[in-house]
């Protein structure tokens, strides 16, 4: 399995960015999705996580209301749309993929595939 995030980028604080992850390597429309981030000097920390069908979403209560995960299956893709970004949303974002029964959503130690980060730096 391979995912490939792209999106990231420099953004003043109240700005907007959307990151996108494509996936291959195995059947993507079956596996829940998640975002996690991780700021310098602190440890990788849940954002969002979507179920393989896009019909449950789950958000960090730091982000939720300006975050929005979505997925569209057709294109083994997984997106963040980030609003009104603030400059502690500053982290490299990380997708990963889920391996079915393994608990929390918001546990890392769930996902067993990640992609390889993109930085997000939100100035203020």
């Amino acid at each position: 399995v391979q995912l490939q995030a792209s999106g990231g980028g420099l953004v003043q604080a109240g700005g907007s960015l959307k990151l996108s992850c494509e996936a291959s390597g195995r059947t993507f429309s079956s596996y829940t999705m998640g975002w996690f981030r991780q700021a310098p000097g602190k440890e990788r920390e849940f954002v969002a996580a979507i179920t393989w069908s896009g019909s449950t979403t789950y958000y960090a209560d730091s982000v939720k209301g300006r975050f929005t995960i979505s997925r569209d299956n057709a294109k083994n893709t997984v997106y963040l749309q980030m609003n009104s970004l603030k400059p502690e949303d500053t982290a490299i974002y990380y997708c990963a993929q889920r391996r079915p029964g393994s608990g929390m959503y918001y546990s890392e130690y769930g996902y067993d595939y990640w992609g390889q980060g993109t930085q997000v730096t939100v100035s203020s």
